[in-house]
């Protein structure tokens, strides 16, 4: 449909917070109606098309092949992305060597929301998005979710929409635009643009897609797996409030202060990455179906064969990292010193660009440390896990990214903690810091991790 020219205005003067704290606190899009309506949508879209991801032995992958030098695992094209080894050494803990199956994907995707004031409200254009990982098989992603291959046709099918918004010069007002990573643990060196534009031109909406509130994601985020990870980390990118350095000289001291810190560890880190062939990754097993570890932990690879009647392409085979059990993704949060303070972790993992990035307090799958001894297990894990009901500010399901993770799923919380817990020092790589700190830090690259970030977006209500 196309909207009628009466219901937006042009541009407006008033700041980009102002008109997007607006949007927070309004929970029906003009027009289009609230909550209800969004549901009843995302039903009517998996209704009407047709979606399934079935796991199959890597021989019926058409597209897709085991070197026989390497033993990677590439597509024909050579674009998308391979499955290669990653030999992980000099790092802190229990395990200061490993290797592993990594995600090589060297491009920069686009996750590009569109926006637009309708009524006088700036709403985001959201897609009912299928992904093959996906739990559900739909949620609501960006605007634009696509990799540099995917955009450029590498797989053969039909255009990427409202593409030119986010890579032609002029098309609108860019309220975001910052180049993040992926998780660390599993890509290697992969970065996104993340990235708002703002339009004032009358947009063709697409059935897949509609045009919502900030304030209406902020309440889809606290239902399981309806928001995906792609549509979380844009939305932390987004300007709710004057950056924490602009405030006073002591808030530019503050945040000088932080990324000193986080610089020092960057600096001190010793972990070192390197890509290997797959075929030499030391204790994992390759058999017809999957790429597992010896001892049944961490992930598996596995093939799946997909089909989904609104996509570019309506069907294909492709590889998807399986994890190996929940995860928890949470917070420490205090606000007994005048800010929402939270705990986070200067952490440094095998794929990440810049090494270390900040992290959440606890970022784990709690199976993967099974058995062992208390000294090698997570820190805060189990003041996260023995939580009072009435001490969990935040507790909802949300999927890891769907396009390359196979029903991947964390348990993200934050968790409040009193005075005595936020008066203690807390062990080296961990920090406390102002929840409008983080909102200023992550409008630039190279801070936080995407785990941090989506977390950032579900707390966004909290500021």
């Amino acid at each position: 449909m196309v909207l009628p020219p009466a219901v937006h205005e042009p541009l407006t003067p008033r700041g980009t917070a102002e008109r997007c704290l607006e949007s927070a606190r309004t929970s029906t899009t003009p027009g289009t109606g609230g909550l209800p309506e969004i549901r009843q949508w995302l039903e009517e879209r998996a209704r009407v098309n047709e979606f399934t991801t079935t796991p199959v032995p890597f021989a019926q992958l058409d597209g897709w092949r085991f070197t026989d030098d390497t033993g990677d695992l590439v597509h024909r094209s050579g674009g998308f992305f391979r499955i290669r080894g990653l030999d992980v050494s000099g790092a802190d803990g229990p395990v200061p060597h490993w290797s592993q199956p990594v995600i090589d994907q060297p491009e920069v995707g686009v996750l590009g929301m569109l926006a637009k004031e309708i009524d006088g409200v700036l709403c985001l254009l959201v897609q009912a998005k299928m992904e093959p990982g996906n739990i559900n098989v739909l949620q609501l992603s960006p605007t634009v979710q696509a990799t540099r291959s995917n955009f450029l046709r590498l797989h053969g099918g039909a255009a990427t929409r409202y593409l030119e918004y986010f890579t032609e010069p002029g098309r609108g007002r860019v309220l975001a635009d910052v180049l993040h990573s992926e998780q660390g643990g599993s890509f290697y060196r992969k970065r996104n643009r993340n990235i708002i534009v703002e339009t004032d031109e009358d947009v063709v909406v697409h059935d897949d897609y509609r045009w919502v509130t900030v304030g209406q994601l902020h309440a889809l985020l606290r239902e399981d797996n309806m928001v995906n990870m792609d549509a979380r980390t844009v939305l932390s990118c987004l300007p709710l409030s004057a950056p924490a350095a602009a405030f006073d000289d002591a808030a530019q001291s503050e945040t000088a202060a932080i990324q000193s810190w986080l610089n020092n560890a960057k600096s001190r880190s010793s972990l070192v990455s390197r890509l290997v062939p797959l075929a030499s990754v030391d204790r994992w097993r390759r058999s017809e179906d999957a790429i597992s570890h010896e001892e049944n932990r961490y992930f598996q690879v596995i093939g799946t064969m997909v089909r989904a009647s609104n996509r570019e392409v309506t069907s294909w085979g492709q590889p998807l990292i399986a994890p190996r059990g929940r995860g928890v993704v949470a917070f420490l949060v205090c606000r007994t010193r005048g800010d929402v303070e939270v705990l986070v972790h200067a952490r440094a993992e095998g794929g990440t660009p810049d090494v270390v990035e900040l992290g959440p307090t606890v970022q784990c799958v709690p199976d993967n440390f099974h058995g062992l001894p208390a000294g090698q297990q997570p820190r805060y894990l189990d003041l996260v896990r023995e939580a009072a009901p009435g001490d969990i500010l935040y507790d909802t399901l949300l999927s890891e990214e769907g396009g390359r993770f196979y029903q991947a799923e964390n348990r993200y919380l934050a968790v409040g903690v009193d005075d005595e817990v936020r008066s203690s020092t807390p062990p080296p790589g961990f920090r406390w810091m102002a929840l409008r700190q983080l909102y200023a830090l992550v409008r630039h690259g190279g801070y936080l991790n995407v785990e941090a970030r989506s977390l950032l977006a579900c707390l966004q209500p909290m500021v």
